[in-house]
């Protein structure tokens, strides 16, 4: 299985490069202006790892009905570097517009409103496929009483910040999303407690946007999250303050850079079975990603047209593999037929789904993520107008 798996996973990332390439004009536009080109060019695998690594997961939940790490080690670290390095862009990306907003300022509100349609909208059409998928599967069975459904189902309309629990008694309604979307609470956390960091670095937020800091510290530790993560986002945020260095981006544009690169991945994958086993493999990580940020592309890899296509779409992939993954395990195969899928013929399976993947996903990204980002000024000053609209109508009274 894991020989198998380890080669079709080699064949998946080439198959989905190719996918991409042939709608990249069509249904992607990015534009290097004011980005970090090696970043962009990462997500897009960062997130494709994550399928592999449920792709994997997903086979031994058909045979076993048990949700659990892969026996690959391999493909244990697809999913974990890949949501590291995820937590990693974040805390980088958003630490940098901290430091450059200490001389220009920083546009709170726009901050806030470009997360929420960044984030918002593609999730929000997500959540109606959930929850037509319990719907289906629930359809003929005692329903639970309406009021308990429609907060389970607000719940999870919020981001699950407040909880993931099972929807009309669909037990393991999360692995609908292969359970990705434990991640974006503390996306969104990370937001909140931005103004806290602001303050930090020299900035001076407005009250109102430090009270929602405060909230959100609250609602952080009332709901027992792990601040055990945080040690990504500061990796992030170390990477943002060496990049400010010519020597340093000068040194992480080397092939000797490249070469530190892959040793630290090699080394992680090979002698850690998680990234969560002490110190050495996040200091390995957070290594190999502050020379990446710094504009390692790994051989060129990372600027290739077709990966920034795939960095741009990102977002969909790693929302959107697992319900993928589920409609094909639950409604396309039945449990019995999935079950006498030989190793071969699983990945087989997947290899074959891999550019329906990238297809729906340069489709969402097309039709609902990028028109999103898009109408981030148009709401930031209709908001702003709103107000304005406001306190004059309270200053004539």
């Amino acid at each position: 299985m894991e020989i198998i798996g380890a080669f079709a996973a080699l064949i998946a990332i080439l198959v989905a490069l190719l996918s991409t390439s042939l709608f990249l004009d069509k249904l992607t536009v990015f534009s290097s202006h004011g980005r970090f080109v090696t970043l962009d060019g990462l997500r897009g695998y960062l997130a494709f790892f994550v399928f592999l690594h449920h792709s994997y997961i997903w086979h031994n939940y058909i045979h076993s009905n048990v949700w659990a790490l892969p026996a690959s080690r391999l493909f244990v670290h697809f999913g974990q570097i890949g949501v590291a390095l995820f937590f990693m862009i974040t805390g980088f990306l958003f630490f940098n517009k901290l430091l450059e907003g200490r001389a220009r300022g920083i546009d709170w509100l726009r901050l806030y409103v470009s997360r929420f349609l960044r984030l918002a909208p593609l999730y929000l059409i997500s959540m109606v496929v959930l929850f037509l998928i319990v719907w289906a599967l629930t359809r003929n069975e005692p329903a639970q009483p309406i009021g308990k459904i429609m907060v389970d189902g607000l719940k999870w309309i919020g981001f699950r910040i407040l909880g993931a629990p099972d929807l009309n008694g669909l037990l393991g309604t999360r692995y609908i999303h292969a359970g990705v979307t434990w991640t974006l609470p503390y996306e969104w956390f990370f937001y909140f407690f931005l103004p806290f960091v602001g303050l930090i670095v020299g900035s001076r937020p407005p009250i109102k946007y430090l009270c929602l800091a405060a909230i959100a510290l609250y609602v952080f530790d009332a709901y027992g999250y792990s601040r055990s993560f945080g040690w990504l986002f500061l990796g992030g945020m170390g990477a943002a303050v060496l990049v400010r260095y010519e020597w340093f981006t000068s040194f992480a544009a080397s092939k000797f850079a490249t070469c530190l690169i892959v040793g630290c991945l090699a080394w992680t994958v090979s002698n850690y079975p998680t990234i969560y086993d002490g110190g050495v493999p996040r200091l390995l990580l957070i290594a190999a990603f502050c020379l990446i940020s710094g504009g390692n592309s790994i051989f060129g890899l990372l600027k290739l047209k077709v990966s920034r296509a795939m960095g741009e779409m990102a977002y969909s992939i790693y929302l959107l593999h697992g319900v993928l993954l589920f409609v094909v395990f639950r409604f396309v195969f039945s449990g019995a037929s999935a079950n006498e899928l030989t190793p071969l013929q699983y990945w087989g399976v997947i290899v074959l789904t891999t550019p329906v993947l990238m297809v729906i996903c340069g489709l969402t990204f097309r039709f609902i993520e990028r028109p999103a980002m898009t109408s981030v000024d148009t709401l930031t000053h209709w908001i702003r107008a709103q107000k304005k609209e406001r306190l004059d109508r309270e200053e004539l009274n």
